[in-house]
């Protein structure tokens, strides 16, 4: 599925990048399912604490669940909590390297602290495995100009 999601011309990308999304999202339970969905709506209200202790939860009966782990590391740098958010995302990309949510997600993050040749390099391996997310594009052309917006 990942060579399929890589490739830049067709549309077969689109079933790919759905496929994998679904498969990541898979818990092994209905109850986990329920507890991921809890933690993802509470990211989307801007309850963080709410989220993170949900996503806490699910992770403590699946803790080989990679996207718990990247959705958790939302609700902590939401939160503030960066260094949480940061050994999250090292844990879900450990599980998953392939996590192109995680990789993008690190790169804002990198971005946030300053660190600015770091967070274009994890921009650009998630590029690399997903290159149809035009977020992630949108934040190559920002991370390529200076902070005054002027080419660098």
């Amino acid at each position: 599925m990942f060579e399929t999601l890589a490739k830049t011309q067709g549309d077969g990308w689109i079933e790919a990048e759905a496929r994998i999304l679904t498969a990541w999202a898979e818990t092994g339970s209905e109850a986990l399912n329920l507890l991921q969905s809890r933690g993802e709506s509470a990211i989307d209200e801007g309850d963080f604490g709410a989220a993170i202790g949900h996503l806490t939860a699910l992770l403590d009966h699946a803790p080989d669940h990679a996207m718990g782990y990247q959705l958790r590391a939302l609700a902590y740098w939401s939160n503030g909590d960066f260094g949480p958010a940061a050994a999250d995302l090292a844990q879900a990309l450990t599980l998953e390297p392939k996590q192109y949510l995680a990789l993008a997600q690190l790169s804002a993050m990198l971005d946030e602290i300053g660190s600015r040749e770091r967070a274009l390099e994890a921009v650009q391996m998630s590029l690399e495995i997903n290159p149809h997310q035009q977020d992630v594009k949108d934040a190559v052309a920002l991370l390529d100009t200076g902070e005054d917006g002027t080419d660098i």
